[in-house]
């Protein structure tokens, strides 16, 4: 066997490809024993990747704007989508069978300040002809802060990527009411990344192979199944399996996983779309800086 380092910028159940990539034995049919590690703010992904102590990882192609913005070529390429979907649900205080997003203005809402997922929320809004500036956005920390706010009553809607809110709901103190990714439509969301260097590699072609099996297989199976798998791998401990099922469920009929891996132009332009209307970006940054084609 040989070792495959995998990293992840985040955890959730919205990355099931690459969770199952690992827990369903994908990766051992190809030869590699892989670690999984969640990066942390002394040893990021790309540091990792830069220090060749990770191979390859979950993260984002927007990780790239901030090095263009600066006029910095970064070796870190993207080589592969995990979703092309936003993950993030809002889930509110009330069941509010009659939902809409402008019951949002003028109300207390808990927002994962995180670059992207905000991004998407406010592109999302805009779209649905609502300001950010009509909210009364409340920024309480990380994920784990964010999850004890709401649940201490501190706001009446809360912004949180499965299956967070989903365990809210199971737990009596929330309603999952509407998923971000409605509101935006197919995007390069989440992504794998690696070294260009790497990118050339059997390692990669042998991982791409595990991949792509995964990926079907996250797409076609029951979510059931799947929320099996994962929960014994021990990916998400102290989450119900009935809420880790409903919310791979969710992202199933969301459409977030798709057949093809490649990472599309308009999937990247829509992107860009976001980027710009929140001003993160000044200009279109070029497909080919940080996307590059799926290995062979």
């Amino acid at each position: 066997m040989t070792n495959i380092n995998i990293m992840a910028l985040r955890h959730s159940a919205f990355y099931s490809p690459l969770l199952m990539c690992v827990a369903g034995g994908y990766l051992k049919e190809e030869g590699l024993e892989s670690k999984y590690t969640l990066a942390t703010p002394e040893n990021t992904v790309p540091d990792a990747i830069l220090a060749g102590t990770c191979h390859v990882a979950q993260s984002a192609v927007a990780t790239g704007f901030a090095g263009l913005e600066m006029g910095i070529d970064s070796p870190i390429v993207h080589f592969a989508q995990i979703n092309e979907r936003d993950g993030f649900f809002i889930a509110g205080k009330q069941p509010e069978t009659d939902f809409s997003w402008q019951h949002l203005i003028g109300k207390k809402i808990l927002v994962d300040h995180f670059f992207q997922p905000m991004a998407m929320l406010k592109y999302g809004l805009h779209q649905q002809g609502i300001a950010w500036d009509q909210l009364e956005v409340v920024d309480a920390g990380d994920v784990n802060a964010i999850d004890g706010a709401f649940r201490n009553g501190e706001a009446d809607y809360v912004h949180q990527q499965g299956p967070a809110p989903q365990q809210l709901e199971k737990d009596g103190f929330g309603h999952v009411l509407g998923a971000v990714g409605d509101l935006v439509g197919p995007v390069a969301f989440s992504s794998l990344c690696c070294h260009r260097d790497w990118v050339q590699t059997d390692m990669a072609k042998a991982f791409m192979r595990a991949y792509r099996k995964s990926l079907q297989y996250v797409i076609e199976a029951p979510a059931r199944e799947i929320a099996v798998y994962e929960s014994e791998a021990g990916f998400f401990p102290g989450i119900d399996l009935e809420v880790l099922t409903k919310t791979i469920e969710t992202y199933q009929q969301l459409g977030c996983w798709q057949d093809s891996p490649s990472i599309s132009e308009a999937a990247y332009e829509r992107l860009l779309d976001v980027f710009m209307h929140s001003g993160l970006i000044t200009r279109r940054h070029a497909y080919d800086k940080l996307v590059v084609p799926v290995p062979a």
